[in-house]
């Protein structure tokens, strides 16, 4: 089903968003390239830019193959939770309600279609957990080799996930296993953080990255206590005698410690953002798997459900409310209004203003990054403000002249594209950034601007606007395939 659910619409309408571009555009660096950004920007997501270069190199599928790895992660995830269920409950249901619970929660399916490295992250977590629940009564070092394989595999790909070690250490406590046990966690769990030190450190240089991070809104708070009191309330059902608190042991600790700790470290500087710790929901789902899988058993001795068909129909009454009441956000997902923004239709937009135009302005110049995986729409376009392009200079978006020359250069152009953050979001207060507003509110009138999702486009011109261009039509049956840039 979670494979099913992952090729569903995996072109989301053929379009992608700006962290998916920046995924496109390094992954068709050259790995000289690549090393070279790697030093300066994105160094936690080095190894997935490199496997992902890789893959593009055998097949240039776009939009797929950038999301087909994730697709099979999550699948690969989904199996692995409902065999740990198994495992722990020596019952197929728990196991097969499990699995399903991981493929069908909606962040789940979210990054089952995304070109990152989240769902992937996961599959290694799903692994490393499996395993660490088999090794809780054996000494075996090929297999503790494994565990701590997979945790640092994972951990290299995104830095967060070594927080299973924290959980898995706090089910190891609460557990109270044999002394060989403890030191071969403690073996295994050393060697993951020496393994990822050298990342951690060069990671760290490059903290600024992340200085868009702020608190969970007030949203994420009731999303975030809500997981919180359902895993709580599963853990203390699944506790009492007759139960499964097999499953709570490795279960609770997985599905809440990677986020609490998280959110405890926003006292020195907010690092919570809820795909980092995708990871979490392989506990969720074994809690309500097995929950549910218990439920059913207390309900079939009432009274009321001793008869078959009843039974029957009462479950088909359940998953067809379930499916009634998931079938919205499944479909959401797979729109490009899932995301922050959408960078096909951005790109489509200038390449539709561009004859108006002679010059492309990114304001910010972070929002480079729209044009990377497109550059064919726009071509012909002179990028004003651009000194050296993102590959030769070894960074994302590449690096801008200083203030003075961006604006001699503004005083060359007749017609421009600039390409912005939506209304109300913050200015950037640099010198360039400020330069480019005092211009173009000086020297530029406004022609037309175009709202699209997580941006805006306007043409601007210094003298006469060209006659006022038909509003975009969505082509959706025709959409670019992204490009790989220079």
């Amino acid at each position: 089903m979670s494979l099913a659910l992952g090729l569903w619409g995996i072109t989301r309408e053929g379009t992608m968003w700006r962290d998916e571009s920046v995924t496109y555009q390094v992954s068709h660096r050259s790995l000289s390239e690549t090393a070279a950004l790697l030093q300066h920007a994105d160094a936690v997501h080095g190894l997935y830019y490199l496997f992902m270069h890789g893959l593009f190199a055998v097949w240039e599928g776009g939009l797929v193959t950038m999301r087909l790895p994730s697709v099979l992660a999550t699948a690969l995830t989904a199996g692995l939770v409902a065999v740990t269920a198994l495992r722990l409950t020596a019952r197929p249901v728990a196991g097969l309600l499990s699995g399903l619970a991981f493929a069908v929660t909606p962040e789940v399916q979210m990054y089952a279609q995304e070109g990152r490295s989240y769902a992937m992250v996961c599959a290694l977590v799903a692994v490393a957990t499996y395993l660490f629940v088999t090794l809780m009564q054996s000494t075996s070092k090929a297999r503790w080799f494994c565990y701590a394989l997979a945790v640092l595999t994972a951990s290299l790909l995104h830095e967060f996930a070594a927080l299973t070690l924290l959980a898995h250490g706090i089910t190891l406590y609460r557990s109270r296993p044999p002394a060989r046990i403890r030191r071969h966690f403690a073996v295994s769990a050393t060697g993951v953080l020496i393994g990822l030190l050298p990342l951690a450190v060069l990671s760290m240089s490059q903290s600024g990255q992340v200085s868009w991070i702020g608190g969970p809104e007030p949203r994420e708070w009731f999303e975030i206590a809500g997981v919180a009191l359902a895993a709580s309330a599963c853990a203390a059902y699944l506790s009492r005698p007759g139960r499964h608190a097999d499953v709570t042991g490795p279960a609770f600790p997985l599905a809440i410690v990677p986020t609490a700790t998280l959110l405890l470290a926003a006292v020195h500087e907010p690092m919570y953002v809820d795909r980092y710790v995708l990871y979490t929901n392989i506990g969720w789902a074994l809690l309500v798997g097995t929950t549910v899988a218990c439920l059913t058993d207390d309900a079939r001795k009432t009274a009321l459900l001793q008869n078959r068909k009843v039974r029957i129909l009462c479950a088909v009454g359940v998953v067809a409310a379930f499916v009634t009441a998931m079938l919205p956000v499944t479909l959401q997902m797979r729109t490009p209004d899932s995301r922050k923004d959408d960078v096909t239709a951005i790109s489509k937009e200038v390449e539709r203003l561009s004859e108006a135009g002679d010059a492309v302005l990114f304001a910010p110049a972070r929002r480079r990054e729209w044009m990377l995986s497109y550059p064919h729409q726009f071509k012909g376009l002179t990028d004003v403000a651009l000194k050296d392009g993102p590959s030769t200079s070894g960074t994302l978006q590449g690096v801008e002249l200083p203030p003075g020359d961006i604006r001699e250069r503004l005083a060359h152009a007749d017609g421009i594209i600039v390409l912005s953050d939506p209304e109300g979001q913050p200015l950037d207060s640099n010198a360039g950034e400020a330069v480019k507003r005092e211009v173009l509110e000086r020297d530029f009138a406004e022609c037309q601007r175009v709202e699209l999702k997580g941006g805006q486009v306007t043409l601007y011109a210094r003298s006469a606007c060209p006659p006022v261009l038909p509003d975009a039509m969505p082509d959706l049956g025709n959409t670019p395939s992204p490009a790989a840039t220079d």
